[in-house]
């Protein structure tokens, strides 16, 4: 009898411990916690426990997981981590570690409910990723766990038959479809700059692979990588700063400041050229003023001069060798004629944001040059980049030639 204990409790805890932890550290990893993912994994496992001897044998994975959100709650507040970041980690440790536990079990309904959650659990991973590239709210991973995980135990509830889980499992996905209702609607409300600011203050920023979906110009996306959903792919950043040390430019103007990342990479090939400035603006106050500090503490800011007001009342003094328009896409093609008098001759448009899948901006600039003004070349990046000359500049340079 102890044998058959150890084979039918033991292993599964055993295994689902192990699946546990496999999980939390890569999480733990891609989210850049701080804390370790032993130490998360075995305060998880206690308050599994502790939840499934408490509640007893009936609701004893039910009590499983209200131990495993308990312990979420404690770890975060004693570690001062955000309470549901630490509650989509620990949803996607518990959905597999009730997997590969299950599927451990002696065979029979419950090795199938263990197949389910491993359904479950990869899909909560593939919504940690998304919630991470997409910038989606905290709280949306273990929300998605609390349905899931409450319409797999209903089904069970039925198949077995087993009251407990039924009403378990209605309890479960009614807590998830309210935290969902909360959360989500309060996450649109806000600013997509406003969520990256707030996450990148949070957790740091790290390169991750590139977030857009591909395109025929641009069909595998992943090889790119990036700092957020908004500012340019790192390899447009590269290019950027090998473009003005290879131009010499005196005045780059760049609309659209953002996080001041592209601005750094400005700079930096200003740096190294030893002369220049480049504008930056940006409209949002907020904004404006978390990119400020950063171009402050960059040792950069010689070499920048920021200003915060809308890039179609930009006034520049001389004329502008390089211009990088990558401000609200709306706004794309009117601050680009705005500017586009000021373009020195032998000068250079890039226009971010250009790929067929977002389309505004290459429309835009497919259109000023139907009429005449530019002269455009489609760069194949993830999210497309307009490479343009003044028409009157290339045509000028022709009959130079």
């Amino acid at each position: 009898m102890s044998g058959f204990f150890h084979l039918r409790f033991g292993l599964p805890l055993a295994i689902a411990a192990i699946a546990g932890y496999l999980v939390v550290r890569d999480d733990a990893r891609r989210r850049r916690l701080s804390a370790g993912p032993l130490v998360i994994v075995v305060a998880l496992m206690a308050g599994a426990l502790a939840g499934a001897v408490l509640l007893g044998s009936h609701l004893g994975v039910s009590g499983a997981v209200v131990g495993v959100v308990v312990a979420a709650l404690l770890f975060a507040s004693a570690s001062r981590l955000s309470s549901l970041l630490m509650l989509d980690v620990a949803a996607v440790a518990a959905a597999a570690g009730m997997a590969l536990g299950r599927i451990a079990e002696l065979p029979g309904a419950r090795a199938l409910e263990g197949i389910a959650f491993l359904f479950i659990s990869y899909w909560l991973w593939q919504e940690g990723r998304r919630s991470i590239q997409w910038q989606r709210p905290r709280g949306i991973v273990f929300g998605e766990f609390l349905v899931l995980y409450g319409v797999c135990r209903t089904v069970t509830g039925y198949l077995l038959p087993a009251s407990t889980a039924i009403i378990a499992g209605l309890i479960s996905l009614l807590a998830g479809a309210v935290l969902l209702a909360i959360i989500v609607p309060r996450f649109l409300r806000t600013r997509e700059e406003h969520r990256i600011i707030a996450d990148v203050s949070a957790t740091g920023e790290s390169l991750q692979p590139e977030y857009t979906p591909a395109t025929p110009e641009c069909p595998h996306p992943e090889l790119w990588k990036m700092y957020d959903s908004m500012s340019a792919e790192a390899e447009v950043l590269d290019f950027l700063k090998q473009l003005v040390i290879t131009l010499k430019p005196n005045l780059v103007v760049e609309t659209g400041t953002f996080m001041g990342v592209s601005t750094l990479a400005i700079a930096q090939g200003l740096q190294q050229n030893g002369f220049g400035r480049v504008i930056t603006v940006e409209f949002d106050p907020k904004v404006f003023a978390k990119a400020k500090e950063r171009i402050d503490a960059s040792g950069l800011a010689a070499w920048i001069d920021a200003r915060n007001h809308s890039s179609l009342d930009l006034e520049v003094d001389g004329p502008i060798d390089l211009l990088f328009s990558d401000s609200d896409i709306n706004l794309r093609e009117r601050e680009v004629r705005h500017l586009l008098p000021q373009i020195s001759p032998n000068g250079l448009i890039l226009i971010h944001d250009a790929s067929s899948h977002q389309k505004i901006v290459r429309e835009a600039a497919l259109r000023l040059e139907a009429e005449g003004l530019i002269s455009v070349v489609l760069v194949p990046t993830p999210r497309g980049l307009v490479l343009a000359q003044t028409r009157a500049g290339r045509d000028q340079a022709g009959d130079l030639s």
